[in-house]
């Protein structure tokens, strides 16, 4: 059991005000309070099945259709999400002149739309949609009414929202779903502009993490279990640099042996708790 005492709560505060320069990694903890739920458990397992991989979108249609069909319904929820307590927290930081960078994991857009401005989304932005023929850039919410008008049926019906605007929907014929081409060249295929399973992060999205690790005074991973290796690295570099790291998390990382200590605190009230200190 993870200790959250005062001692380990005076040490998160203690540690928070004496960096000046942090690098904070955040993950899908950052954004449950404002319903995106997110992949996994408190041991860092996965608790769904694991999202489709960029291979497979690519490669076959019907599962470009079922994507579609639930991300039409999930964009309900992930549409219309605003900014919860830690995203606000991390830009009262920022403002205080606190964050070196803030590095997410997460595709939301949500750091920014509370007010970040030095935020590198290494996954991308799930509110951007990229055609894979010309490479021409269009608005998720656009295609959203592209997909409702060709598609009313589907419209009505009921699904729960899954993580990173998905939703579960499970037991349907996907072959009339119809998904529009490319506005813009007429025929390319259409992905969300965010990293996928098997897919490569940008080089220069990893070479200015890396670089921002090498100017900071301190990592905060905040809401992430890290287990997926495109943000771990961030905390590899870091340690390798003998740089301070401390987690504020409700569970296991794959980071755990590296930091400093943990707070299993809840995350937006421990940024906001630090943010109002500074």
């Amino acid at each position: 059991m993870l200790d959250t005492s005062i001692n380990t709560r005076q040490r998160w505060l203690d540690w928070g005000l004496a960096r000046k320069r942090l690098l904070v990694i955040t993950g899908a903890g950052c954004s449950t309070e404002v319903g995106i739920p997110d992949y996994r458990d408190e041991d860092g397992a996965w608790k769904r099945p694991q999202p489709v991989t960029f291979q497979a979108f690519m490669g076959d249609e019907q599962v470009r259709k079922r994507y579609w069909a639930r991300s039409m319904l999930g964009w309900r929820v992930m549409g219309q999400a605003q900014p919860g307590t830690a995203h606000k927290a991390l830009a009262l930081l920022e403002q205080k002149g606190c964050i070196e960078l803030l590095l997410t994991q997460n595709v939301d857009g949500l750091h920014s739309a509370a007010g970040n401005q030095q935020t590198l989304d290494l996954h991308g932005r799930i509110d951007t949609v990229r055609c894979m023929d010309c490479g021409q850039r269009h608005a998720r919410a656009h295609l959203q009414q592209c997909l409702l008008e060709r598609n009313p049926l589907w419209a009505r019906l009921y699904a729960a929202p899954a993580p990173d605007g998905d939703a579960d929907l499970e037991h349907q014929d996907f072959d009339g779903f119809e998904v529009p081409a490319c506005p813009h060249c007429g025929t390319g295929l259409l992905k969300p502009d965010v990293v996928f399973f098997g897919e490569s992060v940008p080089r220069e999205r990893v070479q200015a993490g890396l670089d921002a690790v090498a100017r900071c005074d301190g990592v905060l991973i905040a809401g992430s279990s890290l287990m997926v290796y495109s943000g771990y690295r961030f905390a590899l570099a870091a340690a390798g640099q003998e740089k301070s790291l401390v987690a504020v998390n409700q569970g296991r990382t794959r980071a755990d042996e590296l930091l400093d200590f943990k707070y299993a605190g809840d995350v937006g009230q421990a940024l906001m708790e630090l943010a109002r200190l500074v």
